[in-house]
C-alpha cells in the first residue's frame, strides 16, 4: 500500500474508532501517556518477545460489553463499548464500572481470518483474563480457564466458518476479594495498602496461524555457566506418532554461534565457547531460532527467542551466606514494583510507558527489582532482559477478605501472624493456588533477569510453606527460592527475608545456610500536591514528610544504614518500598501519574553505587 493511501486509511479508521465514543472515564489522575492514548493502535506489540512468529492478528481495541448479573444468560443487545486490553474498573477501559462478585462481565467482537490462513490451524489467544473466563466462536463454546496472571490459548479452527465476519464472545466471572483466588493487592473496597480491583481482560488478546500438521508450543532454555552450555528443550503443541525434529540456531547478535538439531520434546546440549554472561552492568542476549521439520525435511514452523548466560546461587563472603550472581557476590538493591497505574490500573497505558517505569529504575542506580504480588506481561521480563534488571518475582497472593461487623476496615481471615501456624487449606484452593504457581514459573522460566521465585508474602494465605518451596523448586532447579517474604517465617528455601518499617531499619539476623535480606523497608511517604489519586483520602507513607528535601534527608539516613549492614552485617539485599505512589500510598520515588520524581534520578544513583563495591 501507498504511504498516502495508509495515511488516508489510518485517518478513516480513526475517525471511524472515535465516532463511537470512546472516552477515558474522567475523575482520577492520569498518565502522559494515557492521555495521547489513540484507540485504534492500542498495545500493538508482539505479545511474548521469547516465542515470536512473524505472522499474527492483533485483536485489541473497542469490543462490545455488557455488565450483567450472573442468572441473565447471553445477552441480545450490549451496552456500549469497552476498550480491550484495560479492565472495566480502569480510566483507559471508557466504562470505569465496578465489578461486584455476582456481576458477569460480556464481551463480543468480530473479526475475519486472512485468506491465506485458510489451510492453517488458528489459535485464539489471551494473555491474561482476571478471572474465569469462558470463550464462544460463531455461537459455539470452545473452553474456559480460571487464573488471572496466566496466559492460554484455544484451538478455534474447528468453530471458523469458511469465510466472512467470525463472531468471537467471552463472559467473565470475578469474585474479587470475596473469593480465595490468588489475587495480590485487589480488595473491595479499596483502601490502605489494598487497591482498585481488577476484572476482565487485562493483556493482549491476538490470533496466530500455525501449520495444521505440526507446530511448537513451547521452549525451556536454561542455562548453565560452569559447564559453558545452554540446554534446550522445544515442545510440540502436542505428542506425535511421527518424527518431528528442531533445527536450533544460536546466534550472537546476527553472527551464528552454533547450529543443531534435536527431536522435538527432547534436551539438546548446546555448548558455547567462552559465553558472555548475562548481568546488570551488562545484560548480554543470545537470540534462539528454532525449525521445525517434519521427517520429509519440510518446514513446518519457525519461532525466534532468546536467553542469557547467567547463574544464580548461594555463596560465602566473611563467614555469611550470600547473593552469588555468576559465582560472584553481587548485591541486590531495588524496588518493591507494585505494578498499578493510575488509568490502566493491572496494564500500563503503553510498551512505552511500562518501559519508562524500568528505565528510570535503572538510572536511579537499582539492579533489581521485587515484583510484588503481581504477574506482569511478558514483555515486562522482555524489558528486564533487555536493560539488565534482576527479577524477584512474587506469586500473587490469595485469601477471603470479609467486613468486620460494625467496622470499615476489613479483617483479612486467611493471614499468618508473625508466630502463627500455617494455614489449612481447602484442597481445591490449594490446588488453584499450585497450578497457577506451577504456570507462573513455567511460562517465565526463559527470562534471564528471572533470579528469584517468591512463594508467601507476610502471611497473606501461607500454607505448608515448606512443601510449597519445595514444590518452586521442584519447578525451577536453577533459581533461588524466597519461601515467605517477612512475618512468618520459616527453615526452608534458599532467603531469609525480613521487612522493616521503622525509623531505624532493623538488621536481619545472619544465617549460617540462607542469604539474609530485607525483603521490604523504606516507605518513606511524600505526597505531591496535583498528582495525588485522591486528595480527599488519606495519603500516607509508613513516615509521612511534606517537602522533597526532607524526604532526600530521612531516605538517606535509612540508605546508610543498610549500606553499613552491607559492609558489615552480612547483607545480601535490600528493597525499598516502592517505585511509585499506587492509590492511598504516596511513598514512591515517583508518584503515580509518572510525572514527578520526588528525588533526582543522578542523586540516587550517586548513593546506590556504594552498594556494588567489592
Amino acid at each position: 500500500m501507498k504511504r498516502t493511501s495508509m495515511i488516508l486509511f489510518l485517518l478513516v479508521v480513526c475517525f471511524s474508532v472515535f465516532s463511537q465514543g470512546w472516552t477515558p472515564v474522567k475523575g482520577k489522575i492520569m498518565t502522559s501517556w494515557g492521555e495521547t492514548l489513540n484507540p485504534a493502535s492500542v498495545w500493538q506489540e508482539y505479545p511474548r518477545p521469547q516465542f515470536e512468529r512473524d505472522d499474527w492478528m492483533n485483536l485489541n481495541g473497542l469490543w462490545d460489553y455488557a455488565l450483567l448479573k450472573k442468572n441473565i444468560p447471553l445477552p441480545s443487545r450490549f451496552q456500549g463499548k469497552i476498550l480491550v486490553p484495560f479492565c472495566i474498573e480502569s480510566a483507559l477501559s471508557g466504562v470505569g464500572k465496578s465489578m461486584k462478585p455476582d456481576d458477569r462481565l460480556w464481551y463480543s467482537r468480530e473479526f475475519e481470518i486472512p485468506s491465506s490462513w485458510q489451510e492453517k490451524q488458528v489459535l485464539l489467544h489471551f494473555e491474561a483474563v482476571d478471572w474465569s473466563a469462558t470463550v464462544w466462536v460463531n455461537d459455539a463454546p470452545v473452553g474456559s480457564h480460571e487464573g488471572a496472571y496466566d496466559r492460554f490459548t484455544f484451538d478455534i479452527t474447528p468453530y471458523l466458518k469458511s469465510k466472512g465476519r467470525q463472531k468471537l464472545v467471552v463472559c467473565v466471572d470475578d469474585p474479587s476479594s470475596s473469593g480465595t483466588q490468588a489475587r495480590g493487592k485487589q480488595q473491595m473496597p479499596q483502601q490502605g495498602i489494598w487497591y482498585t480491583p481488577v476484572s476482565g481482560i487485562w493483556q493482549t488478546v491476538w490470533l496466530e496461524p500455525v501449520t495444521t500438521e505440526a507446530s511448537l508450543e513451547e521452549v525451556f532454555i536454561t542455562p548453565d555457566i560452569d559447564r559453558n552450555l545452554v540446554s534446550v528443550i522445544p515442545m510440540l503443541r502436542e505428542p506425535k506418532k511421527s518424527l518431528y525434529s528442531v533445527e536450533v540456531r544460536v546466534l550472537d547478535g546476527e553472527k551464528t554461534v552454533s547450529i543443531h538439531r534435536v527431536d522435538a520434546d527432547k534436551t539438546l546440549e548446546i555448548p558455547l565457547e567462552n559465553p558472555r554472561y548475562w548481568s546488570p552492568g551488562d545484560p548480554h542476549l543470545y537470540n534462539l531460532e528454532l525449525i521445525l521439520s517434519n521427517d520429509k525435511g519440510q518446514v513446518l514452523d519457525r519461532v525466534s527467542s532468546y536467553f542469557g548466560m547467567r547463574k544464580i546461587s548461594l555463596g560465602d563472603k566473611d563467614g555469611n551466606k550470600v547473593l552469588y550472581l555468576n559465582n560472584e557476590f553481587l548485591f541486590h538493591y531495588g524496588t518493591l514494583d507494585q505494578g498499578w497505574w493510575p488509568d490502566g490500573l493491572h496494564t500500563p497505558p503503553s510498551d512505552e510507558a511500562m518501559r519508562y517505569d524500568l528505565e528510570v529504575t535503572k538510572q536511579m542506580g537499582f539492579n533489581m527489582i521485587r515484583k510484588h504480588i503481581k504477574v506482569e506481561p511478558a514483555r515486562w521480563y522482555y524489558w528486564c532482559d533487555k536493560l539488565g534488571i534482576m527479577v524477584w518475582q512474587d506469586m500473587p497472593s490469595g485469601m477471603v477478605v470479609i467486613p468486620e461487623e460494625g467496622q470499615e476496615r476489613p479483617v483479612h481471615v486467611q493471614h499468618v501472624p508473625r508466630n502463627g501456624e500455617d494455614l489449612n487449606k481447602r484442597s481445591l484452593e490449594s490446588a488453584q493456588f499450585e497450578w497457577e504457581l506451577n504456570r507462573m514459573i513455567k511460562q517465565h522460566y526463559n527470562h534471564p533477569g528471572v533470579v528469584i521465585w517468591v512463594v508467601f508474602n507476610e502471611g497473606w494465605g501461607q500454607y505448608q510453606t515448606c512443601r510449597m518451596a519445595d514444590l518452586a523448586r521442584g519447578l525451577d532447579p536453577s533459581r533461588l527460592i524466597n519461601a515467605v517474604s517477612g512475618w512468618a517465617l520459616r527453615p526452608c528455601g534458599d532467603i531469609y527475608d525480613i521487612h522493616t518499617y521503622q525509623v531505624d531499619v532493623l538488621t536481619p539476623p545472619v544465617s549460617i545456610d540462607m542469604a539474609s535480606v530485607i525483603g521490604e523497608y523504606g516507605g518513606i511517604g511524600y505526597p505531591v500536591e496535583g498528582h495525588l489519586w485522591d486528595p480527599a483520602m488519606r495519603n500516607w507513607g509508613y513516615q509521612t514528610y511534606t517537602t522533597a528535601e526532607e524526604l532526600l534527608v530521612r531516605y538517606k539516613e535509612k540508605f546508610d544504614q543498610v549500606l553499613e549492614m552491607k559492609r558489615s552485617k552480612g547483607l545480601s539485599a535490600a528493597v525499598y518500598t516502592q517505585t511509585t505512589d499506587v492509590e492511598g500510598e504516596v511513598n514512591g520515588l515517583i508518584t503515580y501519574d509518572r510525572k514527578v520524581i520526588k528525588i533526582p534520578v543522578g542523586t540516587l544513583n550517586d548513593m546506590h553505587v556504594l552498594l556494588y563495591e567489592k
